[in-house]
């Protein structure tokens, strides 16, 4: 009998997943409040989107539990199906249908009664501004254009919480914080967001809370700003022959007091995710 906090919408207790020898998510806890943007930062493979396949009844858990809205998700997937929405890191949309075919497609699986279905397709097709290009071929569609037409299909049927894994890998900047926007609004709308993420800067920008994993494990938790303050505060960059060597620090005081010693130009700024993430792990996300 779980327990269930009247804020919470998702809980992790104790989640593994192994293949074979390899510990893709190792002894996971974890939850989710209503209504917040709750980030998993880390390298590839670091267990993010093996969270994600178990979140979204694709994986079947080696042991642990995972409930969402108190419900749990390997006994009862069929209802968990109705109250989650999947954005895949892959684009996975019929090429050969338009934007509103696969939408219609989509509510038909989700069986959205007709009336709703028209409606709540020119809804979110305007949302996403793509209401112009509703009987467009998705092969002609760009990335950006695709990601934006996988979110629409994936509130079509009203989802609780809605799950981003990777959303705006491979796009360009400019692009990727056009999709920042749509993820902002739909959050201050009620929707409740859980992402993945081997972007600093998106994590830190987007996200409520943000845990960081790495090897299967969950190394850290909380706030950026609760991270930063808790690990790295303030960060010294000095150049060599080698590249760049990185000090933290706890005050800007003794940061200016190394540097004095060295007696050479250096860099001294705030702390990012990207420093919490190297003084846990011993490397950066990307490598």
């Amino acid at each position: 009998m779980v327990v269930w906090g009247e804020r919470l919408l998702i809980e992790i207790r104790g989640l593994c997943k192994y293949y074979g020898e390899i510990r893709a998510v190792d002894h996971l806890d974890l939850t989710v409040r209503r209504g917040e943007i709750f980030g998993l930062l880390g390298p590839n493979g670091a267990g993010k989107t093996t969270t994600l396949r178990v979140l979204t009844t694709l994986a079947r858990p080696t042991k642990g539990e995972v409930y969402i809205d108190g419900q749990e998700v390997t006994r009862n997937a069929s209802q968990v199906k109705k109250d989650i929405g999947v954005v895949p890191q892959h684009i996975n949309l019929d090429q050969e249908l338009t934007a509103k075919e696969n939408l219609e497609l989509h509510g038909r699986i989700h069986r959205v009664p007709a009336k709703e279905r028209k409606a709540r397709i020119d809804e979110l097709l305007a949302f996403v501004e793509l209401a112009d290009r509703a009987d467009t071929l998705v092969e002609h569609f760009s990335g950006g254009m695709k990601r934006r037409l996988m979110i629409a299909r994936a509130l079509l049927h009203r989802p609780r919480i809605l799950f981003l894994d990777e959303p705006t890998v491979g796009l360009d900047p400019q692009v990727r914080r056009r999709l920042w926007d749509l993820i902002r609004s739909l959050n201050a709308q009620g929707l409740t967001i859980l992402l993945t993420t081997h972007y600093i800067e998106e994590a830190e920008l987007l996200c409520h809370r943000v845990g960081i994993m790495n090897k299967g494990r969950l190394i850290a938790l909380g706030t950026p700003e609760e991270l930063k303050v808790r690990v790295a505060k303030v960060v010294l960059e000095v150049p060599n022959q080698n590249g760049t060597e990185y000090r933290i620090f706890d005050n800007r005081e003794e940061a200016l007091r190394y540097a004095a010693l060295l007696g050479r130009d250096v860099l001294i700024r705030e702390a990012n995710l990207e420093d919490v993430f190297v003084e846990l792990t011993g490397h950066k996300v990307g490598d």
